[in-house]
């Protein structure tokens, strides 16, 4: 299996100080190096293609550039000493940056660089610095070896957080292609019809019952790597008919980003849908409460909710978003009869201050158990995971 490391040759990272982001305090447009970054990139001058991203609290703070990233000793010609540097000219994400934010370089396997600058104390943060296993930083650059306990295997939540800063990973299930193709044909088939697809071919690898929380892991990062393989497969093929006019290009172009953006939210919530049942829980899905809202679920069904005699303590709501971001407020104003709030999400290491908030709109996070550990660890006596969340509403049940 792949492992981080297959993306990443060398990781090096520091906080940002005031004299490299402020224009007023300098103009240098260089990062200072250590001497560890040389087993990195090297003791001799060069100068290397570079991907620029900035990532702020939200995905709409986000800015990309490209460039050139130059490393060298500013003094090469000393006998004793060594001075590294790191030469950038400024750019739409140096411009964003500011004193205390995250800085991340690392050194692709083709020989180019990525540069991710992160809003301090963001989900951004979090999620990035787990990936990498860094749990120190401050103003001076740390090389991170990339082996061990840092060398993650790349499974769902991993990639994931790599596609967030760019970096394309490439997961196919090539030999199931054939079946695929058999099942569903050359087009792509409902999400419920794939999701279904997906737990046939997993079988008795995973208990719902026993292990809902690796059950639903399991699923999704199984439907993923088939749907990329089909998605790949069809996508070949249309690239190779070719296109009449670059508005026919953009058109398919956006109508494959869609289809990406969409299926992983439905797909989780047929794969709840599923655990649900094979663990004996009544439920209603997507019905109408209040104001044509229309919560994700509804415990134990929705005749219940809208039964005035039934009480309310034994009535559950729980949103299913596979990323939070800012969205998770959508449901707070969903199922007004229910003052507490659940919502599942696939999102890892979301910040304090988001984690705050929900808490102080009463609203209970729910997560798979194996992504606890990417939160903080004041963050993680308080969340919840899916099997705690189905032994909370069986109880509730009828």
């Amino acid at each position: 299996m792949a492992t981080v490391s297959n993306y990443f040759t060398g990781i090096a990272v520091k906080r940002l100080s005031a004299v490299e982001t402020d224009p007023n305090t300098s103009n240098q447009h260089e990062f200072n190096g250590v001497v560890q970054m040389a087993a990195i990139f090297g003791r001799d001058r060069t100068s290397m293609p570079c991907r620029y991203l900035y990532l702020g609290n939200y995905e709409e703070e986000t800015a990309v550039a490209d460039g050139f990233l130059t490393w060298y000793d500013a003094r090469e010609r000393h006998p004793s000493r060594t001075e590294y540097r790191m030469y950038f000219q400024s750019n739409c994400v140096t411009e964003l940056s500011s004193e205390g934010d995250i800085l991340i370089i690392g050194r692709r396997p083709e020989g180019n660089a990525l540069v991710i600058v992160i809003r301090q104390d963001s989900t951004f943060e979090r999620q990035v610095l787990w990936l990498f296993g860094i749990t120190n930083e401050n103003n001076t650059f740390s090389v991170v070896p990339l082996e061990g306990d840092r060398n993650k295997e790349i499974g769902y939540v991993e990639r994931t957080i790599l596609e967030s800063i760019g970096v394309e990973i490439q997961v196919h299930e090539t030999d199931l292609l054939p079946e695929i193709i058999e099942r569903f044909g050359q087009s792509f088939p409902s999400t419920r019809r794939f999701s279904a697809f997906a737990r046939e071919l997993t079988g008795r690898e995973v208990s719902p019952v026993e292990e809902p929380d690796n059950a639903i892991l399991t699923w999704i990062d199984f439907e993923e790597k088939l749907f990329k393989t089909l998605e790949r497969h069809i996508v070949q093929g249309r690239v190779t008919q070719g296109f009449d006019n670059v508005d026919d290009f953009i058109a398919f172009s956006l109508s494959v980003h869609n289809r990406r953006k969409s299926r992983v939210g439905l797909a989780l919530e047929h794969h709840l849908e599923e655990l649900f049942r094979a663990n004996e829980i009544t439920f209603s899905r997507g019905q109408v409460t209040e104001n044509k809202a229309r919560p994700d679920f509804i415990f134990p069904n929705i005749d219940c909710y809208h039964n005035p005699v039934f009480p309310a303590e034994r009535l559950t709501m729980l949103g299913a978003k596979s990323t939070c971001k800012d969205r998770w407020r959508q449901v707070l104003s969903e199922a007004r009869l229910i003052d507490a709030k659940h919502l599942f999400t696939l999102e890892t290491g979301i910040s304090q201050n988001q984690t705050d908030e929900m808490r102080s709109n009463n609203l209970q996070l729910i997560l798979p158990e194996k992504l606890r550990s990417t939160y903080l660890p004041i963050q993680q006596s308080w969340l919840m995971n899916l099997s705690e969340f189905i032994h909370l509403v069986s109880e509730r049940q009828p």
